[in-house]
């Protein structure tokens, strides 16, 4: 029987990179979003080519009621879950000097980014507790992708950062809490991905990494975090559960 894996904001930049290293796999795949299904069907049917099933959920994972539809719905499709990947994240709307930005944004931020994120991550892991006591070889994966936000200071968008930095320590926490039930869960921490959120800035970044920004003198690819999450859904790290895979070109490699 193929996986199942849900991939929140699986449609788009480095979402779909994940996805389409996971649709590579085999591996069938319940991609949410904000959008209307039509208006996010041709990266849905570019993923339906590769043989699986794709079944597409609309949902605002800051949205409670959202999430549970979300997860009863794959339940009744699938019948399993074997991955979640919390992709899912929103960048501030405006950039702000943290001595200046307001509540709005924060409040937007922690909601999408970090509350939404772990409260999923609860309700799944209880779907992959259920089954893992019907089925004791069952083995389930759950990823969090932040950023090196998470680690390095950025003041003029200090809620995004806050939002990761949370997204790290969940990451912690429930890889201790469901040890027990054999559940593996990651962070993957990306550095600067090349993907239409970064668009506008891609001059300034251009530039710095042409400067030394970065050991890897290039732009980090959707598909360079999709094959990490790949890696880590099929199993291929094992014994490493609250691992941190940091890809970032060695922007954040401690140097002289």
């Amino acid at each position: 029987m193929k996986k199942v894996a849900l991939v929140t904001g699986g449609a788009r930049g480095i979402g779909f990179g994940i996805s389409e290293k996971l649709a590579a796999e085999k591996i069938n795949l319940a991609i949410c979003g904000t959008k209307d299904e039509k208006d996010v069907s041709a990266p849905l049917e570019q993923l339906r080519q590769y043989g699986i099933e794709v079944f597409y959920c609309r949902c605002n994972i800051s949205d409670s009621e959202m999430r549970a539809e979300m997860l009863s719905d794959i339940k009744r499709r699938f019948g399993r879950l074997d991955a979640l990947i919390n992709n899912a994240g929103i960048a501030p709307s405006e950039r702000k000097d943290i001595l200046e930005a307001g509540e709005e944004s924060f409040d937007k931020l922690i909601q999408t980014n970090l509350k939404g994120p772990y409260f999923l991550t609860q309700a799944a892991a209880k779907m992959m507790i259920e089954q893992k006591s019907i089925d004791s070889s069952f083995a389930g994966t759950i990823i969090n992708v932040s950023s090196v936000s998470a680690s390095v200071a950025s003041v003029n968008r200090g809620d995004y950062c806050i939002s990761k930095a949370g997204v790290s320590m969940a990451s912690k926490l429930w890889a201790a809490r469901l040890a027990e039930y054999g559940i593996q869960v990651y962070e993957i921490r990306p550095g600067i991905i090349k993907t239409d959120m970064t668009s506008g800035v891609q001059t300034k970044y251009d530039k710095l990494i042409e400067e030394g920004l970065l050991l890897e003198k290039r732009w980090g690819l959707p598909e360079d975090i999709g094959r990490a999450a790949a890696m880590l859904v099929r199993g291929d790290l094992p014994y490493a559960t609250g691992t941190v895979l940091t890809l970032d070109g060695g922007m954040t490699l401690d140097r002289l």
